[in-house]
């Protein structure tokens, strides 16, 4: 398992930046760049509830919503994978990144807000990732900004 970690600067308070990040239609805009129609489902967006992370087409991952600290920090605990909408038991090809961790944390500086992304993931996903993050929080960036 590997950690990457991701930085972006957006002219935008840590308010703003959070609904632009968590918002289910602003999150599906950024995150558009993982996947078109990537969007999430859960009961209630808060600490230690569920969350489905998902596309279109039912499949993505199920995780915990671990720790949030509005407009400062989000982790999500990825617990194992969703095909066609149904959770998917822990077996040996999933096993390994189960309970691998994606934090938002958000600094004030300013005016500005730095995002900070850490992402633990398996090697075979590490250059889609090191691609895809830094696109997706350009988009965020955009988005937030206006």
């Amino acid at each position: 398992m590997q950690n990457l970690t991701f930085k972006i600067r957006i002219n935008a308070s840590p308010e703003k930046v959070w609904k632009h990040l968590w918002e289910l239609e602003n999150y599906t805009k950024w995150n558009s760049v993982f996947g078109e129609g990537n969007y999430y489902k859960t009961d209630r967006f808060e600490q230690g509830n569920k969350i489905h992370l998902l596309t279109p087409n039912g499949d993505g991952m199920y995780s915990i919503l671990d720790k949030i600290v509005e407009n400062e920090l989000l982790v999500f605990r990825h617990l194992g994978e969703l095909k066609n909408f149904e959770e998917q038991p822990i077996d040996a090809n999933t096993e390994e990144w189960t309970n691998a961790l994606e934090s938002y944390e958000l600094k004030p500086l300013g005016n500005e807000t730095e995002l900070v992304v850490r992402v633990d993931t398996l090697e075979q996903y590490v250059d889609h990732m090191n691609k895809a993050f830094p696109l997706a929080l350009q988009e965020l960036k955009i988005s937030a900004n206006y």
